[in-house]
């Protein structure tokens, strides 16, 4: 039987927008991704939440050490804050890929990044220009179907069908965007947005994200 890589969403993100006082209160989701050989944890939200994450690792007994490979969506303060409590792991900032003093070069636009069996990085361009994306399959979700944690691809399932949500919380390339949601949303069963909970991926979602791309 094969092995089954097991999704834990330690912290669900929230983002409020205000635009009167210019200002938007946010944190970001964190997911725990327990594979067959590796730990993975996909970003570590702001740098004041150090306790509120080592808690909840410890909670499912895992250690800062445990964790091989740590991917920060991009490299927002609110994805990236904790980075340095993982120093055993391989770290990613976006498409940047370095271990101590060492980067890596991979060409992401070609090629994912294999982390684990059934478990890839991918280049997901649009909220930043070196956005990525993490895509797992064989999960312990709903006997076995796929899940991509996106980071801010994704602010959250209700910016579906109210794109300002994501378009106000910041895109760098709306086009490049637009298509990469829709290509996530045709790879997977769910998502786990950079701001909120997992959600099902439906085909009223997709051909939502099919006529965007027609704007």
């Amino acid at each position: 039987m094969n092995h089954q890589n097991h999704i834990i969403e330690l912290f669900a993100g929230f983002s409020t927008n205000n635009k009167e006082k210019r200002e938007m209160k946010a944190n970001c989701t964190v997911t725990l991704i327990k594979g067959e050989n590796k730990i993975v944890l996909v970003d570590t939200m702001t740098a004041w939440d150090k306790d509120v994450l080592l808690k909840e690792l410890k909670f499912h007994h895992v250690a800062p050490e445990d964790v091989d490979y740590l991917v920060c969506t991009h490299g927002h303060s609110d994805h990236c804050g904790n980075m340095n409590l993982f120093l055993k792991a391989t770290h990613f900032v976006g498409s940047c890929v370095s271990h101590k003093h060492m980067y890596y070069y991979h060409d992401f636009e070609n090629n994912p990044y294999k982390l684990d069996n059934n478990i890839e990085v991918i280049f997901t361009p649009g909220h930043t220009s070196t956005c990525v994306s993490v895509i797992v399959k064989n999960t312990n979700l709903d006997h076995g179907r796929s899940v991509a944690i996106v980071g801010d691809l994704f602010e959250r399932e209700e910016d579906i069908f109210d794109e300002s949500l994501w378009i106000e919380a910041g895109t760098e390339d709306e086009k490049k965007q637009r298509i990469n949601r829709l290509k996530i949303a045709e790879m997977v069963d769910f998502i786990i947005p950079g701001h909120g909970g997992r959600f099902a991926v439906t085909e009223e979602i997709r051909q939502k994200l099919r006529e965007d791309i027609k704007q």
